[in-house]
């Protein structure tokens, strides 16, 4: 039966309450009464400000209304920031914090609800954002843009939404500063990046960005990824950070993840390598260090066996030469393991819970502090579709680089941290016995991802720095 009812243009609110189920699995009452209370003095307040309908209440959810799109992000900076001030002194645990996703489109009325994609897509929006933040899509943006002063927005690319039929250009408003985290950590480092964008051969739009000066480095993407949120958050920074000083520092957003196109076709090794050629030949650098950082180890060993007359220099850092359905003697417990693994990201991955990510945290980064943890759960998250997860995981799985081994000409130096939970140190020492040549060196520690703690890290940056200066 076909809908009835009025169409018309709107901009769409729509809000959840992050935790919501663990918030009222520890306190049912005083979650409850705390909602009521934010609701009548934060959120009724503001929707009569800027002249909100609330359509209506979904448990921990608001769906609201408003015919100005200038209104609507005005009303949610106003919450957020409402908000953050009511949470100052308020326990962690205790802190009720909303996620909001704004779109401007089309809605049917029927008897005072509203429907349609317009609808959707502001729902799928709140799913992608962060504790206390806004996401909006690329309509509102424009509608915004010079009428909402002092507001950080930062884009996070083409997405492909849950159950929306094609990308939506996202953007993210930090309602909290008028200056993005990632920019305020570079600054304190005299340091600045430069994002831009390529196209692949077969259409897909790639994010790829610059930051320091000098020798010129490429780091090859790694598992999931975002060219701004990774420089926000305690997992990744110190270490691009340490290479930035060295040198001028590009990094890219692979297909489906971060800022690149996330509805993409092909996911292969081939791909990957042609995605570093777009990106090689878009910044215009002759000649360049290739740095292979876990899984793209062997997207870069392909790269610099085609190209070798790039590639000056190569480093590879927890890497392997073939997937675990290429590698011999893999037990068949190990490949229900992985299959298992494969399913509960399918399920789990884009959930606020973040118990299945977690499996992948704690074997990435065993030491990490619950910031961290939080930190690299939350990056997984926001950087990749659970399809994606999924297909990024089989393509590795199936990567076998073995025979590029021995045609590799770059002097080529090989680190692994000797207790990798996630990457066996075998696999490393494997690549540096197949690459004619290359240096091996094993550093302490147990963290796959070199955290600012890590014992690993400054070993590798002088071992980086040594390796370059002879």
């Amino acid at each position: 039966m076909q809908m009835q009812g009025d169409r018309r243009l709107a901009a769409i609110l729509a809000a959840d309450v992050a935790g919501y189920s663990r918030l009222m699995g520890e306190d049912e009452e005083g979650t409850l009464a705390r909602l009521k209370l934010i609701r009548t003095e934060v959120w009724d307040t503001a929707l009569r400000k800027h002249r909100g309908r609330l359509v209506k209440t979904t448990g921990d959810g608001l769906l609201v209304e408003f015919s100005s799109a200038v209104n609507a992000v005005s009303s949610a900076v106003e919450i957020q920031r409402t908000l953050a001030e009511r949470n100052r002194d308020c326990p962690q645990d205790k802190r009720i914090d909303y996620r909001v996703g704004i779109n401007l489109g089309e809605i049917i009325d029927d008897d005072n609800d509203i429907f349609g994609d317009g609808v959707n897509i502001a729902a799928r929006l709140e799913a992608i954002a962060e504790r206390g933040g806004v996401c909006i899509s690329r309509p509102v943006l424009d509608q915004i843009d010079g009428r909402v002063d002092g507001l950080a927005i930062r884009e996070l690319g083409r997405q492909n939404l849950k159950n929306i039929r094609r990308p939506i250009e996202v953007y993210s408003i930090n309602p909290h500063d008028n200056v993005s985290a990632s920019e305020r950590f570079l600054a304190k480092s005299e340091l600045r990046q430069e994002i831009r964008y390529c196209t692949t051969p077969d259409g897909v739009r790639l994010a790829y960005a610059t930051v320091g000066s000098g020798l010129p480095m490429l780091r090859s993407p790694h598992w999931m990824s975002h060219l701004e949120y990774e420089w926000e958050l305690p997992v990744h920074h110190h270490v691009y950070l340490g290479l930035a000083k060295r040198s001028t520092f590009i990094r890219y957003d692979p297909r489906g993840n971060g800022m690149s196109d996330w509805d993409v076709g092909d996911i292969t090794l081939e791909a990957w390598v042609s995605d570093m050629e777009a990106v090689v030949d878009a910044a215009g650098v002759e000649q360049f260090v290739l740095f292979g950082w876990s899984q793209g180890c062997a997207v870069s060993i392909a790269y610099a066996a085609r190209h070798p007359e790039k590639v000056s220099r190569l480093v590879l850092y927890g890497g392997f030469a073939a997937g675990i359905n290429k590698r011999p003697n893999v037990s068949a417990q190990d490949k229900e393991r992985f299959a298992a693994m494969a399913k509960l990201v399918q399920l789990g991955w884009g959930a606020d819970d973040p118990t299945f990510r977690q499996l992948f945290t704690s074997s990435f980064v065993p030491t990490a502090t619950r910031e961290q943890q939080d930190a690299f759960n939350e990056l997984q998250r926001l950087s990749a579709s659970p399809d994606c997860a999924v297909r990024y995981l089989h393509a590795v799985a199936d990567m076998d680089v073995r025979s590029s081994l021995p045609s590799i000409k770059a002097p080529t130096l090989v680190l692994h941290t000797r207790e990798d939970q996630r990457v066996p140190i075998a696999l490393g020492r494997e690549l540096a016995a197949g690459i004619p040549k290359s240096r091996f060196v094993g550093l302490p520690g147990r963290d796959h991802i070199l955290l600012e703690q890590s014992p690993g890290l400054p070993v590798m940056l002088d071992e980086i720095d040594l390796f370059l200066n002879t």
